[in-house]
């Protein structure tokens, strides 16, 4: 017997929710298209939330075989005062504007589009759906609040659901045969023995009559052992355990000294909210710690980390230090996944660069899962840049650094950044 189980959940827009994951699949290439047209043109606060995309009609049309009317036809179509038979009617202009909501091109087709609206988590699946994290399971995992269900053998009592066939069938047939190997010993012997007086007496014989009425009672009996009791009946059975929640901790270092104008921080500030994003997709609890340094390195909250200006020179390793050190009294490797982010425009102090160098190799990559360094500047590499670079080769897996110009490179470096790693 077939059995055929239909969902008929509804959204939001009452559409099949199994029809929509089937268009999704379908379109996947001029969803991903639509979404990422849409992300140029929305801001990063915005950005975890739905999207309107449209998709061209042409895109999406099916075709379809129809029978031909055939002969030869001739209609007369009502309210025609103009034109009579074999008139030529002239070419419209270009140009030309209607009534309708829809645009016109000038080849003749339409460009009518077909409006499709993603909801949040659609939006960032299709957004993130080539990014990975590196490193991203720990072996301690601690904040443990749910729960997940595991198999636990098997149980007698149940639901229809949860029924184990294989089990039920292997008890069941174990028990027709502990149950009738007695009968059947039993009729074996019977049939030798009534084999053996046939041969010996009349077939009228009483004793012959009461071999066969014995051995009948027996094939009864066996035929009256179920063949699937409800003491066979065998469930999979499920436990709660507890499922550690992986939580993580960012921390965003930025350079606030004279030389960061407002439009690198700018830039700045969006790179660290796409990486707040794509950490909160991969991690159910997230912390984030906000450094920033001119001379001198401060933990600050997210309002005065984006908002105030120093003026002065510029010593990079005091937020290295500092993340360290917030490192060693709060939040342990053995239970927190790292991520660190730094944004600054290169300019730092000659001798202090070697010393940014030494801190990264030494204290802060064998501690973090991934650290990422973005210089924003249009300029020449500066000597943070050059010193960073002997590290690039030794800690790959663990270390990368990106040069971004103007607000356009953000996206294509984000995505570089943490790409899938193949």
């Amino acid at each position: 017997m077939t059995v055929r189980i239909i969902d008929r959940r509804f959204d939001s827009k009452h559409k099949s929710s199994v029809n929509r994951g089937r268009f999704i699949d379908r379109f996947k290439g001029q969803i991903r298209k639509a979404v990422a047209d849409a992300i140029n043109k929305r801001g990063i606060r915005d950005i975890d939330n739905g999207e309107k995309i449209g998709i061209p009609g042409k895109d999406i049309a099916e075709p379809q075989f129809e029978h031909g009317r055939g002969g030869v036809w001739e209609t007369v179509r009502p309210g025609n005062d103009r034109y009579s038979s074999k008139d030529q009617v002239d070419r419209p202009k270009e140009g030309g504007s209607g009534q309708g909501r829809g645009q016109a091109s000038q080849d003749g087709e339409g460009i009518d589009e077909f409006i499709f609206t993603l909801t949040k988590d659609e939006f960032l699946d299709i957004f993130f759906d080539e990014l990975a994290l590196p490193n991203l399971v720990k072996q301690q995992l601690a904040h443990v609040e749910q729960y997940r269900r595991v198999r636990a053998g098997y149980t007698q009592s149940g639901v229809p659901t949860n029924i184990n066939l294989a089990r039920t069938m292997r008890g069941a047939a174990g028990r027709r045969i502990a149950v009738g190997g007695p009968y059947a010993a039993q009729l074996r012997a019977l049939l030798a023995e009534l084999e053996e007086q046939t041969d010996k007496l009349a077939p009228d014989d009483p004793e012959l009559e009461r071999l066969r009425r014995e051995i009948e009672r027996l094939r009864t009996k066996m035929e009256n052992v179920p063949f699937v009791d409800t003491f066979d009946l065998r469930y999979n059975n499920r436990i709660r355990v507890p499922q550690p929640s992986t939580q993580a901790v960012m921390f965003c270092l930025l350079d606030v000294s004279g030389s960061m104008d407002e439009g690198r921080k700018n830039i700045a500030k969006r790179f660290f909210m796409l990486l707040y994003l794509f950490l909160t997709r991969n991690y159910e609890r997230i912390e984030v710690v906000f450094i920033r340094h001119h001379t001198v390195a401060s933990e600050v909250d997210e309002d005065e980390f984006f908002t105030s200006r120093e003026s002065g020179g510029t010593v990079v390793s005091s937020a290295l230090e500092l993340m360290h050190k917030i490192i060693a009294d709060r939040y342990p490797s053995s239970l927190w996944n790292i991520y660190g982010a730094q944004a600054s425009d290169g300019d730092n102090w000659n001798d202090d660069s070697p010393r940014c160098r030494e801190l990264l190799a030494e204290k802060l990559l064998p501690l973090t899962q991934y650290f990422a360094y973005i210089e924003i500047t249009d300029g020449p590499a500066q000597n943070l840049w050059e010193e960073y670079a002997k590290l690039e080769a030794a800690h790959a897996n663990h270390f990368a650094m990106r040069r971004i110009a103007t607000v356009a490179d953000i996206y294509p470096v984000f995505r570089d950044l943490f790409k899938r790693q193949v």
